[in-house]
């Protein structure tokens, strides 16, 4: 079973790279955001800012596992245009772009080869700074894009950035605000089942938690799938950082909720609350989200001393990767330009609904690179 699985997995990491490859030589300078119909280039609002750190992220992952210098210098290239990104106040994903995809990525990369380029980790430390700009003293949490009293749970996946930061700097009230952020999330959108809520509104006169709600999700108080995987990787992350067992303990219930909802094959439907029909419907399944929470299971399965949880972990988490790689790829469809199908961007807004999304393309490789890796070892 695990020689068969490893195959799959393998030929979907040589079809992530050709898809990469064909898009920058397609496209080149171009980090798109959703396909429509396929097509990474169409006329389709973008909504926000948020996902230019995943096509160099994945770059630098193919470096990492192939060894291949021109991935590197492709994505040194595309990692390079983004530094002027580290100063950005309107967007809450500065997480993504530096710690998950660019500069991070690139500084380890240097470690690796002897010969550390500490100003690009300095770029990381100040794009961590300059997203604790958007702390909220009063309701102690980081706004969201959507406004001064809004917090995300994707938030959750960018918070990291700021303890790295604190970390490499001794800066303790950096790391006490990030601290803070993780407090408030999850005592305001992690409910006591382990599912979570988008978003959360403050009243900023008062500090007060006012009500849950969401922007993607089926309603206010149901649980959009792609939140609970943010969560559960980005606790998850922040416990590896600070050891603080509050992130460990979420993230498991995290986990629990997920194991206990996810289908047999584990690819999960857009929302867990969505209904059997209608044009919302849980027919709608979203890769992306299954592609996060993969990688959130297998960190976890390193985390967690539970011996039955880290097996649980790992078994669902393989055995969605598989899924994906067997059912969802790009090449069972002629032309589309993607390495994932089946994502959903925004499902009321009608983006990127059934289709190919950056962030799922980037989860999904880290998500092969980290199952290639586990099923080597025991084939």
């Amino acid at each position: 079973m695990d020689q068969s699985l490893l195959s799959t997995v393998e030929h979907a990491f040589d079809f992530a790279q050709q898809q990469v490859r064909a898009l920058t030589e397609r496209d080149p300078n171009f980090y798109p955001l959703y396909t429509d119909q396929g097509r990474w280039r169409h006329e389709k609002p973008a909504w926000t800012h948020w996902c230019d750190g995943f096509l160099p992220g994945m770059m630098w992952i193919f470096h990492e596992e192939t060894g291949d210098p021109q991935w590197r210098v492709s994505a040194e290239k595309y990692s390079g245009a983004l530094e002027i990104r580290k100063d950005d106040r309107e967007v809450h994903d500065l997480g993504f772009i530096f710690y998950h995809g660019t500069y991070k990525r690139w500084y380890e990369a240097t470690l690796r080869a002897g010969s550390p380029d500490h100003s690009l980790k300095d770029v990381v430390i100040h794009a961590g700074r300059t997203l604790a700009l958007r702390f909220h003293e009063r309701a102690g949490c980081m706004r969201s894009f959507h406004g001064a009293d809004s917090n995300f749970i994707d938030i959750m996946m960018n918070v990291g950035i700021i303890f790295y930061a604190a970390l490499e700097t001794g800066d303790s009230s950096l790391l006490q605000l990030a601290h803070r952020h993780c407090a408030t999330t999850r005592r305001t959108l992690v409910r006591g089942d382990g599912s979570t809520s988008h978003e959360g509104i403050f009243d900023l006169e008062t500090g007060e938690f006012l009500r849950q709600t969401t922007q993607q999700g089926f309603r206010g108080d149901s649980c959009w799938s792609r939140g609970l995987a943010w969560s559960l990787y980005g606790f998850g992350t922040c416990y590896g950082l600070t050891r603080e067992p509050k992130y460990l303990e979420t993230a498991e219930l995290n986990a629990e909720y997920w194991l206990d909802h996810a289908p047999e094959d584990g690819v999960v439907p857009w929302d867990f609350d969505a209904p059997e029909d209608g044009p919302l419907s849980r027919a709608q399944v979203d890769t992306s989200a299954s592609a996060i929470a993969a990688v959130g299971l297998l960190n976890l399965a390193e985390l967690t001393a539970s011996e039955e949880r880290r097996k649980a972990c790992r078994d669902c988490a393989l055995k969605t990767i598989g899924s994906l790689a067997a059912n969802y790829l790009g090449d069972s469809v002629d032309g589309w330009e993607g390495i994932l199908r089946g994502g959903v961007y925004h499902i009321h807004k009608d983006l990127g609904v059934n289709e190919s999304v950056m962030w799922g393309e980037f989860f999904f490789v880290e998500a092969l690179q980290r199952a290639l890796r586990i099923l080597r070892n025991t084939v």
